[in-house]
């Protein structure tokens, strides 16, 4: 017998996007399990691992994702490498991850391509800068002036911020020249969620963002009609990626019109095991605008677990659809620790309080007969 447990209010909140089908590639090499950026070019993937790992770019085949060759910037560290962008004479390197908010070096390297393609060392020139209406530089974890996207737009390369807070993302311009500068605010996006990718089709002037939902789910955003100073004046479409829960971490097209997507490993055993991957689609489907409700016929709901609730909210939605039969709930938090635990005959048919959390990463779990377990995020703001 199926057993059905379903918290029904707001469901079409969160089932209101619609979803674009990809398909995996493959695992990326464990040496890679840290990706962040992403990039197309000579008919190669390049990626690159995130902060505190070597100063290396990594070419991939974009079959095997086996790595073909690797490229060392020998005049920088990597800090806090987030994501790649390119021009027709340089890739840029942007190393401005602050989670923290408390950064003053943050950079994007400038590697020539002339140098790139004939040699497996090479330097980099540096573009220091600071955002122009940032006044405190005190320590503030998942801060508002985090960074994972940049892409390249005429003369400027443009940031685009990862706002833990605000769940939006603020786009600032820099030159592409060596040098340090105030980044420029231009436009700002209230895309709910956090934008960790971006990638620029010159040709259509269209903008495509990459990021993940406070619960885990990835999405992708298409920004037509992008301005040198109004980045997200046009149409916004925001859709949901069916790859399950996964850290995505970039985006990048082919000349083709093929997108790739990145993901980095996150685990966290044995609620969640999703390992570093690279996804693959073409943009030649329909998207739904974000806010348009599809809501599920009466008294059908997807199978597995779903947990959904309003930003801000206090009380925590869910709906189990499974045959196991279960023998309780429990909230876990990210490194694996029991904090609450509900047995069976106690779980009722409302929503879970989780005013008396933190703000953080949590799991919602339930077990199940047999020693099983089913979970799903869920970030309490």
């Amino acid at each position: 017998m199926r057993h059905v447990l379903v918290i029904f209010f707001g469901l079409h909140m969160f089932l209101g996007h619609s979803q674009t089908e990809v398909l995996e590639i493959g695992t990326l090499p464990q040496s890679l399990m840290e990706t962040s950026g992403l990039l197309v070019y000579n008919g190669k993937l390049i990626t690159h691992n995130d902060s505190g790992n070597l100063p290396e770019l990594y070419e991939l085949d974009t079959l095997t994702l086996a790595i073909t060759r690797t490229v060392r910037i020998t005049n920088h560290s990597n800090k806090d490498w987030e994501d790649l962008a390119q021009d027709e004479s340089f890739i840029y390197i942007g190393d401005f991850g602050n989670n923290n908010g408390d950064r003053q070096d943050l950079r994007v390297l400038r590697i020539a391509k002339a140098d790139y393609d004939i040699s497996d060392e090479v330097s980099a020139e540096e573009i220091v800068f600071l955002y122009e209406d940032q006044t405190s530089f005190e320590t503030q974890q998942d801060s508002d002036f985090d960074a994972e996207a940049f892409f390249s737009l005429g003369d400027d390369l443009i940031i685009l911020t990862k706002q833990w807070q605000q769940q939006g993302t603020v786009a600032y311009k820099i030159p592409k020249l060596p040098g340090a500068f105030l980044a420029e605010r231009l436009d700002s996006y209230q895309v709910d969620g956090l934008v960790t990718g971006a990638t620029f089709n010159e040709s259509t002037n269209t903008l495509f963002l990459v990021g993940y939902s406070q619960f885990l789910a990835p999405f992708f955003v298409q920004v037509t009609d992008v301005g040198s100073t109004s980045i997200f004046s046009g149409i916004q479409t925001k859709t949901n990626l069916n790859i399950g829960f996964a850290q995505v971490e970039a985006i990048a097209q082919d000349s083709e019109g093929q997108f790739y997507i990145s993901s980095e490993q996150f685990t966290n055993p044995p609620l969640v095991n999703s390992l570093a991957r690279v996804f693959k689609f073409p943009l030649d489907r329909e998207v739904v605008e974000e806010g348009e409700e599809n809501p599920l016929p009466p008294g059908e709901f997807p199978e597995g677990l779903i947990v959904y609730k309003s930003f801000g909210a206090q009380q925590l939605n869910y709906n189990l659809n499974i045959d196991t039969p279960i023998t309780g709930m429990g909230v876990f938090t990210n490194s694996g620790k029991l904090i609450t635990y509900v047995p069976l005959e106690d779980i009722t048919q409302t929503p879970l309080d989780i005013s008396y959390l933190q703000q953080s990463l949590y799991f919602l779990s339930f077990f199940l007969v047999g020693d099983g377990i089913i979970s799903a995020p869920f970030f309490k703001d």
